[in-house]
Formats: C-alpha cells, sequence, structure tokens
C-alpha cells in the first residue's frame, strides 16, 4: 500500500512539473514571437481616439482604441488588450506601437506590458509548478 501510495504522489509531482513545463514553453513562444515583432515589424505612432469601456467588480474599466496610418497611409484601428481605471492615456495622446505589416492582428503598444504581458504572466504560473514539481520529483530521485 505504501508504494502505490509513493508511486501516486510521484505522478501528482511529475503531472505539476509537466504542467509547468507547458506553460513555460508557452511562455517562451509568446516571447518568441514578440521578438520576431520586433526585429520585424514596422514602428509607429498610433493616437488615441476614444474608450471602449466596461464594467468589472462594480468600476468602470477603460480600454484604449488606437488610431494609425500604416505604410501605405490606410487609417487603422487597434484596440487594446490591457483596460484599467483610471485610463492609462488620455484622448489625444500619442503611442509608439509596432505592427506586422502581414499580420493585421499583430500590434503592441511599444511599453513593457504592451509587450511581454502574456510572457510575463504564464512564466509567473509556470514557476511554482515547475519548483514544487521539479523538487519533489529531485528528492524521489534520490
Amino acid at each position: 500500500m505504501s508504494k502505490n501510495k509513493s508511486m501516486l504522489w510521484i505522478i501528482f509531482y511529475l503531472l505539476l512539473f509537466l504542467i509547468g513545463t507547458f506553460l513555460a514553453y508557452n511562455a517562451y513562444t509568446k516571447y518568441q514571437k514578440t521578438q520576431h515583432l520586433l526585429e520585424k515589424g514596422i514602428k509607429t505612432t498610433a493616437t488615441v481616439i476614444q474608450f471602449h469601456t466596461h464594467q468589472s467588480d462594480g468600476s468602470t474599466m477603460y480600454k484604449p482604441v488606437f488610431e494609425f496610418k500604416d505604410r501605405s497611409q490606410t487609417k487603422r484601428t487597434f484596440e487594446s488588450a490591457i483596460s484599467s481605471n483610471p485610463p492609462a492615456y488620455k484622448v489625444g495622446e500619442k503611442v509608439k506601437i509596432i505592427y506586422d505589416k502581414n499580420d493585421s492582428g499583430a500590434v503592441k503598444t511599444i511599453s513593457f506590458w504592451g509587450l511581454y504581458r502574456w510572457s510575463v504572466i504564464l512564466f509567473m504560473i509556470a514557476a511554482p509548478f515547475l519548483i514544487i514539481g521539479g523538487s519533489y520529483l529531485l528528492y524521489a530521485s534520490r
């Protein structure tokens, strides 16, 4: 019985380690895509034209909507995925962005959270899984 229980714990911690590995891999993939965008993308300046609002936990959250001209002088808009209260920008404010000319959905604000938020968030979630699962597996292998 004790050996079966020990094996269940090993499987459990191995599963934690695999989840952490999966999340860390996705964080790295997001980071690589951002690096590719920074190398190959087109930098320009966008203007905040309005805010989309929504309710979250009883308060109003503001998502900026940016307008910019691409290289062919076509006006494009981009809604930030990040909302905040108070608003992070003011209407009319100029913001540096980067976009991929081949992928209209690949537009990011040039800021730490604008570029790397998913890499950081995924790795923050992955780290405890990797540490707890990996530590137990190392301990069990001795």
